[in-house]
């Protein structure tokens, strides 16, 4: 997975390219940890993918859902910037399990996703 952190705003972007795995999140990890410590929270999460990649294996799903459970609260919005079925349909169904403000928006729409996740 690549992912850029814009620390200055605040705002983490993460590309996954391939099927996500464990080391995929504890490189986010071991990157927003200590922002989140010093500030409170990240100000926003985007997240730009054609279509959902999947996990590697059992411990790539297990570090994904430990990623959500364990900085949800601490992100105030998340963008999602897909065409893809299963992306285009996720925050609805996120929107019940994390406290995040949560926006879809297709696929192309990388500025207005930066735009909203700017606001406030």
């Amino acid at each position: 997975m690549i992912h850029e952190f814009h620390k200055s705003e605040g705002i983490l972007i993460v590309t996954p390219k391939a099927p996500l795995a464990k080391e995929d999140f504890e490189g986010l990890t071991a990157e927003v940890d200590p922002y989140i410590e010093a500030t409170g929270n990240l100000r926003g999460l985007l997240i730009e993918a054609e279509s959902f990649p999947g996990w590697e294996d059992f411990g790539g799903f297990l570090s994904h859902f430990r990623f959500v459970r364990e900085h949800h609260r601490k992100i105030a919005k998340v963008a999602v910037v897909s065409d893809g079925a299963i992306l285009s349909v996720a925050p609805k169904v996120a929107d019940h399990f994390v406290s995040a403000e949560i926006r879809h928006y297709p696929g192309g729409e990388r500025d207005a996703a930066m735009s909203w996740l700017r606001e406030g």
